[in-house]
């Protein structure tokens, strides 16, 4: 889990970076207390605002989170795309990306539970768009869904025969998320021959990509 500055270091904002501290002290509250866990009068206070300056930036509070999930997709994404440009072939840097995605859930648990908690309206669940509620320019983040659909790409480059490798990558992401979700509750089976999560990540992840490689060969063969 990150560790945190303490006490909260409001030199951001004394150097106008408003914006950025109410980000970090909401980031550092739903890694701490959970999504529901502070309100924007602890955000002011934690930052030595009153609440009505939030307002300068944020709508409310739902569009704070929602800011925190996009800059959690935003971070998610430049792991996930340096994982799939480094050395090593195919298979390993898809490898590397499920490790990524693991290591990002457990050290960045402020952004995790923003990320799968805001809204659609706010957070959009693959690579949102910045929200509304965030006053500034519209932006996109990368697109961590799109990364995962061309590791699976360069690393079965013949595809799987009858499914659309996006259908395969949501397997992937949904099996990467309920272990990270398992993890971070502390509900991961652990002991003597069990696997730890980037054992266990692996392992699934080979028998979804081979099970579907087995459908693909069976389909050519009949």
């Amino acid at each position: 889990m990150r560790h945190w500055r303490g006490p909260f270091d409001r030199q951001g904002y004394h150097h106008g970076n408003l914006k950025e501290a109410l980000i970090e002290a909401a980031q550092r509250f739903i890694a701490e207390r959970g999504i529901g866990g502070f309100t924007l009068a602890d955000a002011a206070k934690l930052v030595g605002v009153t609440p009505a300056a939030l307002y300068r930036h944020f709508r409310g509070r739902e569009a704070l989170v929602a800011e925190v999930a996009f800059r959690g997709f935003d971070e998610l994404a430049k792991r996930l795309g340096r994982a799939l440009q480094s050395e090593g072939t195919a298979l390993e840097r898809f490898t590397r990306m499920g490790e990524a995605y693991l290591a990002f859930a457990e050290q960045e648990p402020g952004f995790y539970a923003a990320m799968f908690s805001a809204k659609p309206a706010e957070s959009e669940s693959c690579g949102p768009s910045r929200s509304n509620g965030a006053q500034g320019d519209q932006k996109t983040s990368g697109n961590a869904f799109d990364f995962l659909v061309q590791a699976l790409s360069d690393t079965f480059p013949e595809g799987f025969q009858g499914v659309d490798t996006r259908f395969i990558a949501i397997e992937v992401w949904a099996l990467s998320h309920g272990i990270a979700t398992l993890d971070a509750a502390g509900q991961l089976p652990r002991g003597p021959g069990l696997p730890d999560k980037y054992e266990l990540l692996r392992a699934g992840v080979l028998a979804l990509v081979h099970g579907a490689l087995k459908g693909r060969s069976g389909s050519s063969s009949a």
